[in-house]
C-alpha cells in the first residue's frame, strides 16, 4: 500500500503511522524551497572538506553524553553534570566574573592592535635619529601586522591542545620582553626584528580570545560579549596615533615603548589572577583525569581523549583551511578582499594624516593625535548600531520560518544588510576627506568624513566577526591580504 493510500484510509490500524508519513512527506516538500535552488553551493565548499576525524574540542562542549556507535550512551564518558549548572563549568561562573572575563581579554586584544598603530607616532622623531627614510620607518607598521596575521595559524591550533590559559601566558610574557628591545633599539633593524615578533605573540589573544567568549556564555547570552570582543581590534588602531600624539610631543619617542610595557605588564597581571583555563574540552579532560586516579578505573575518558590527532596535523589543518576558504568560498573570498581593502585604506589613514592636518592645518604631533577621534567615534557609532542589524535579521529569519515551515531556517545573506550600508558609507566618507583637504576649508570637514568611513568600516568584516567563536582563527588571511595592500599606499605616500 503506498504513502497516499495510506492517508485516504486513514481508518485503519496504520492510520496514526499514515499520517505520520504524510506529515514527513508535507515537511520535505516545504524544504524544498526555490530559494536554496538558485544558490551557489559554497556553503559546504565542493573544496573544503570537513576532515573525517574532528579537531581535539569538536564536541567536547556537549552538556550530555554522546551516543556510542552502537547507538547507547557511553556511560564512561565524562560530560558537565547538570549541563551549564556544573561548578566546573566556565558557564556557571558568575555574570559578574564572566564579564571580568571578557573585558580583560577583549582589553588584551585592545592592546595589541594599538600597538601596531602608535608606532606611526614614533616617525619624525625616530628617522634623524636612526637615518632612514619614511618608507623604511612603515615596515615596521607592516612587519607587525605581518606577525599578526601568520600567529592564529600556529597559535589557535595550539590552544586545542594545551588550553587556552597556556597560550595567553606564554605568548603574552614573550610579547612583553620583546617590547624592551624595542624601547633602547639601536637601530631601525632591531625595531623592524622585533616587530614582528610581537606582532606574532600578540595574536594569540586575537586567535583564542573568541573562544574564550564563547566559553563562557550560551548562544542566546553570546550577542553583547562577542559585540565587545569584537569592536576591540577595530577601536585599537584609532586610539593608537591618539595616545602616540601625546606621548612623543612631550616626551622621546622611545616612551612610546616604555608606556606600552607598563600597560602590557599590567594586562599581563590582570590575565595572570583573573583570567582562569575555560576551554571546555581541556575541563573535562582534567575532569576525567581526576576520576580516573579517583577511581582506578581506566575507562574513564573525555570526549577529545577519544580522538587520536597529533598537534602537527592540527597545525597543518590550520594553514590548509584559511586558503581552501579563500579559493572555494566565494562569499568569503569577497568579504576578506574587501574588508582587506577597507583595512589597507584605515592604515593609509595613519600616513595621510599628518601630511593633510600637519601641513595643512599646521596641527603640532599631539594635535594631529586628536585628529583621529573622527575614526575612532565612528567605529564606536557603528558598533552601536548593531542592535538595529540584529533586529533586521531577526525579521528576515522570521519570514523564511513562514515560508518554509522550518524553526530557526536562516540564509547566509542575512548577515549582509550592514555590509550593503557599509558600502555606501565607505566612499561617501573617503570622497569627502579627499575633496576637503584644503586649507580654506575647515579642518573639521574632512575629520567628519573619516568618521563616516570610520562607520562602514566597522559594518563590512562585522558582518562575519560579530557571531564568529572563534574570530582570528579564519580572521588571519584578511589580515595577510591587508599587510600587502598597506605597502603600495605608503609608497606613494612617501616614495
Amino acid at each position: 500500500m503506498t504513502t497516499g493510500e495510506k492517508v485516504r484510509g486513514g481508518k485503519d490500524d496504520n492510520g496514526a503511522a499514515a499520517m505520520s508519513e504524510s506529515s514527513l512527506s508535507h515537511t520535505l516538500s516545504r524544504t524544498s524551497h526555490p530559494r536554496t535552488l538558485d544558490r551557489i553551493r559554497s556553503q559546504n565548499g565542493y573544496g573544503v572538506d570537513d576532515d573525517s576525524d574532528p579537531a581535539p574540542g569538536d564536541g567536547g562542549e556537549a552538556h550530555e553524553e554522546t551516543a556510542s556507535p552502537g547507538g547507547s550512551k557511553d556511560p564512561y564518558e565524562v560530560g558537565w553534570d547538570g549541563g551549564d549548572n556544573d561548578p566546573l563549568c566556565p558557564r556557571s561562573f558568575s555574570k559578574g566574573r564572566k564579564w571580568l572575563i571578557t573585558f580583560i581579554v577583549s582589553h588584551v586584544s585592545l592592546c595589541v592592535t594599538c600597538a601596531s598603530s602608535i608606532y606611526t607616532s614614533t616617525y619624525t622623531k625616530m628617522e634623524p635619529e636612526f637615518h632612514n627614510s619614511r618608507i623604511v620607518c612603515v615596515l615596521g607598521l607592516s612587519t607587525f601586522v605581518l606577525g599578526i596575521a601568520l600567529g592564529p595559524m600556529f597559535l589557535s591550533p595550539l590552544s586545542e591542545f594545551y588550553g587556552r590559559r597556556p597560550i595567553y601566558l606564554v605568548s603574552w610574557t614573550t610579547y612583553v620582553i620583546f617590547l624592551i628591545p624595542q624601547a633602547v633599539a639601536k637601530n631601525i633593524a632591531t625595531i623592524l626584528v622585533f616587530r614582528f615578533f610581537d606582532g606574532f605573540t600578540g595574536s594569540a589573544f586575537l586567535a583564542v580570545s573568541g573562544g574564550t567568549v564563547g566559553d563562557l556564555f550560551a548562544r542566546h547570552e553570546l550577542q553583547a560579549p562577542m559585540a565587545l570582543f569584537s569592536v576591540s581590534p577595530f577601536v585599537g588602531p584609532s586610539l593608537g596615533p591618539l595616545l602616540g600624539g601625546f606621548i612623543n610631543y612631550n616626551a622621546d619617542w622611545r616612551w612610546t615603548y616604555y608606556v606600552l610595557l607598563i600597560w602590557s605588564g599590567l594586562v599581563w597581571g590582570a590575565v595572570v589572577f583573573f583570567v582562569p583555563e575555560t576551554y571546555h574540552p581541556i575541563l573535562l579532560r582534567n575532569k576525567a583525569k581526576k576520576l580516573r586516579q579517583g577511581t582506578g578505573d581506566d575507562r574513564w575518558l573525555a570526549p577529545m581523549e577519544k580522538v587520536h590527532k597529533s598537534v602537527v596535523q592540527a597545525v597543518g589543518r590550520s594553514l590548509r583551511r584559511p586558503f581552501e576558504l579563500l579559493i572555494f568560498e566565494p562569499m568569503c573570498l569577497n568579504l576578506c578582499l574587501f574588508s582587506a581593502l577597507l583595512l589597507g585604506i584605515l592604515y593609509l589613514f595613519f600616513g595621510a594624516f599628518p601630511l593633510v592636518f600637519g601641513t595643512n592645518y599646521g596641527f603640532n604631533v599631539w594635535q594631529v593625535g586628536t585628529s583621529f577621534l573622527g575614526i575612532f567615534v565612528g567605529m564606536i557609532l557603528g558598533v552601536l548600531t548593531d542592535p538595529v542589524w540584529h533586529r533586521v535579521r531577526t525579521r528576515l529569519v522570521q519570514k523564511l520560518e513562514t515560508e518554509t515551515g522550518i524553526p530557526g531556517a536562516s540564509e547566509p545573506e542575512f548577515r549582509l544588510p550592514p555590509a550593503i550600508m557599509g558600502a555606501f558609507l565607505v566612499p561617501a566618507g573617503i570622497f569627502m576627506f579627499g575633496w576637503s583637504t584644503y586649507p580654506w576649508v575647515h579642518w573639521i570637514v574632512p575629520i567628519i568624513g573619516s568618521c563616516i568611513f570610520a562607520i562602514g568600516y566597522v559594518l563590512v568584516p562585522f558582518v562575519f566577526l560579530i557571531s564568529s567563536k572563534s574570530v582570528a582563527q579564519h580572521y588571519c588571511p584578511l589580515e595577510g591580504c591587508e599587510g600587502g595592500v598597506r605597502l603600495w599606499p605608503h609608497g606613494l605616500l612617501y616614495g
